[in-house]
C-alpha cells in the first residue's frame, strides 16, 4: 500500500459520524419501532448549486452483514476516494450508511432479540431516504451505488425516488426476485438457526450452535475457486484457513441478527417497474458470482426494461472476488469512473 493511500484512508476515517434517530418509525409489517437509529458516516461535504440543489452527494450502500465502514477499506477507499479518482472526496460528499439490522444501527441484538420488528428491503431504503433527506438535509443525490443487499437496494431507490439522484451504479445483484439457489441457501440459513432447539425462539443466552452451520453457508455462497485456492494452496493450509474464518465470524456474529439479515431479501422484486427508472444505470456483475451466476441470463432479460442501462460481466481474472468483487474496485472502476465523470458534466449542464 502506498503512502498515499495510507494518508488517504487515514483522513477518510476522520471523516464524520452519527445516528440519526427516526422517531416511530412503521414497517412494512405494521410494526413500530419508537426510535428507530440509523448510524452513518460521512466524507467530503455537501455543495449546492445556485437553486440550493445538493449536486455532489453519493450514498454508498453496504451488503447483507456489512456496514457503511467496509467502503473505507484500501480495496474500495483506495481506488475510488483520493485526488482526481472518481469520487474524490475533496469534490464528492459520501454518505455511508449502517442499514437497519446492521453496523451500529437498531438491531436484534440491541435487546428485543426475536421481537424486533421484521424488516424488509423497503423498510431499509425508506430509513435510508429519511436519513438522507431529514438526517442529513440532502435534497438531490449525484450517485446511488451499492453492492450486494446495497446494489438491490440502489434498483429500488431508482423505482420510488426516480427523480431524486443522477444515476445508479448496482454491483452484484439481478433486479429480480430471489429465487432458484439463491433462495434455497438463503433458506437453508434461516433453517440451521431456527431449527436448531439452543436458538430457544431468538431467546438463547450463548449463540446457538446453528449459527455455525449458518457461516459456512454463508462462506460457500461468497467465495470464490480462484481466490479460495490463492489464499490455501494446501490441505492444511485449507483447513486452518476455514476454521480461523469461521472462529472470527462467529464471535463477531449474533445469530438473530444474521437471521433478520438474510430474511430481509423476501420482499426484494423489482422486476414489475425497472421502467421507472429514469436515470443511466451501470450495473455490473463478476462472472464468478455464486449467488448471480450469469449463465442464469437474467440479467439480459431485464437490462432492456430500464430506459438508460448498460450491463456489464466482469470475466474471471485474478483482480475478481466472486461476489466480492463489488469491494475489489480496481476491477471495474474503468467502466464506473467514465459513468460518474458523465452524470457530473449533464448535471452541469
Amino acid at each position: 500500500m502506498t503512502l498515499g493511500v495510507l494518508l488517504l484512508l487515514a483522513a477518510a476515517a476522520q471523516g464524520d459520524t452519527g445516528s440519526f434517530l427516526i422517531r416511530d418509525f412503521r414497517f412494512a409489517t405494521g410494526e413500530t419501532l419508537s426510535g428507530l437509529r440509523i448510524h452513518y458516516h460521512t466524507l467530503g461535504h455537501p455543495r449546492r448549486d445556485a437553486a440550493r440543489v445538493v449536486r455532489n452527494a453519493v450514498l454508498i450502500l453496504h451488503g447483507t452483514g456489512g456496514s457503511g465502514s467496509q467502503f473505507l477499506s484500501p480495496l474500495f477507499a483506495g481506488e475510488l476516494y483520493g485526488a482526481a479518482q472518481p469520487l474524490d472526496t475533496t469534490t464528492h460528499f459520501l454518505i455511508l450508511p449502517d442499514n437497519i439490522g446492521h453496523g451500529r444501527s437498531s438491531k436484534p441484538s440491541d435487546g428485543l432479540r426475536a421481537r424486533f420488528p421484521h424488516y424488509g428491503y423497503e423498510d431499509m431504503v425508506a430509513a435510508q431516504y429519511r436519513l438522507v433527506t431529514e438526517g442529513l438535509g440532502v435534497n438531490h443525490l449525484l450517485l446511488v451505488m451499492g453492492t450486494s443487499m446495497g446494489c438491490m437496494h440502489s434498483w429500488l431507490w431508482g423505482e420510488r425516488h426516480p427523480d431524486f439522484m443522477d444515476g445508479l451504479v448496482p454491483l452484484a445483484c439481478i433486479p429480480t426476485q430471489i429465487a432458484g439457489r439463491n433462495r434455497m441457501w438463503r433458506r437453508m440459513i434461516i433453517d440451521d438457526i431456527k431449527s436448531d432447539p439452543d436458538w430457544k425462539n431468538g431467546d438463547y443466552v450463548t449463540q446457538p450452535r446453528g449459527l455455525r452451520a449458518a457461516l459456512q453457508l454463508l462462506f460457500i455462497a461468497g467465495s470464490a475457486p480462484l481466490v479460495q485456492q490463492r489464499a490455501a494452496p494446501m490441505r492444511d493450509s485449507a483447513d486452518a484457513f476455514i476454521a480461523r474464518w469461521l472462529d472470527t465470524r462467529s464471535a463477531q456474529t449474533d445469530a438473530n441478527d444474521l437471521l433478520y439479515q438474510v430474511d430481509a431479501s423476501r420482499d426484494y422484486d423489482p422486476s414489475g417497474e425497472l421502467a421507472r427508472i429514469a436515470v443511466p444505470v451501470l450495473a455490473i456483475n463478476s462472472a464468478d458470482d455464486f449467488i448471480n451466476p450469469p449463465e442464469l441470463g437474467l440479467m439480459e432479460k431485464l437490462i432492456p426494461r430500464v430506459k438508460s442501462a448498460r450491463y456489464v460481466l466482469i470475466p474471471t481474472s485474478e483482480r475478481t472476488r466472486g461476489h466480492g468483487t463489488h469491494t475489489a474496485a480496481a476491477a471495474w472502476k474503468e467502466y464506473f469512473a467514465p459513468f460518474v465523470a458523465g452524470l457530473e458534466r449533464r448535471a452541469s449542464r
